[in-house]
């Protein structure tokens, strides 16, 4: 189904493309806010938009931050979604994939907060070492992962520092 996917960069003019998108893949969620908040913000961002025939299917933002302390750089993977109706065909995968891809040579290692059984096919694992910039519920600890782009270097430790749409603690918990 990715055949005719083509991946490009996405910018402020795709948000109200990207308006629908979100409202579609989760409609119990207020994603969208935060979506503009990081295109339209100052942090730098990695912002990748999969369309087929001239339509959004699916969109993943990589948002650069820090490990305090020692100013790391490390990237932050999300939100990802995938239009409903084009779920399961690979979308979600080619956007991971993409983000890493670009991200491999400028960070240490990319962060998520997901589903272990999802984001451990991009080689995402646990990670007790890196501190999410708030609290997360216990039974989430395992969905708090890593993805570290060189195994000769040590793993990174400390405390993730976001940008400021990414402090809002209803964005890691329930």
């Amino acid at each position: 189904m990715t055949a005719d996917i083509e991946i490009k960069h996405a910018t402020t003019r795709d948000l109200e493309s990207l308006r629908q998108l979100y409202l579609d893949a989760f409609p119990d969620e207020e994603l969208y806010p935060l979506v503009t908040d990081l295109l339209g913000g100052t942090a730098p961002v990695l912002s990748l938009l999969a369309v087929t025939g001239g339509k959004p299917v699916g969109h993943v933002v990589f948002t650069h931050c820090s490990v305090e302390p020692g100013s790391v750089a490390v990237a932050l993977l999300g939100p990802l979604c995938v239009m409903p109706g084009h779920q399961k065909g690979g979308i979600g995968s080619a956007l991971v994939h993409a983000g890493l891809d670009h991200l491999k040579t400028t960070m240490a290692q990319v962060m998520v907060l997901g589903d272990p059984n999802y984001y451990g096919r991009f080689g995402f694992e646990p990670d007790h070492l890196v501190e999410p910039p708030c609290p997360i519920p216990v039974e989430w600890k395992s969905a708090w992962q890593s993805v570290r782009f060189d195994d000769d270097t040590a793993p990174v430790s400390g405390r993730l520092v976001v940008p400021g749409a990414w402090n809002d603690p209803a964005l890691w918990s329930d």
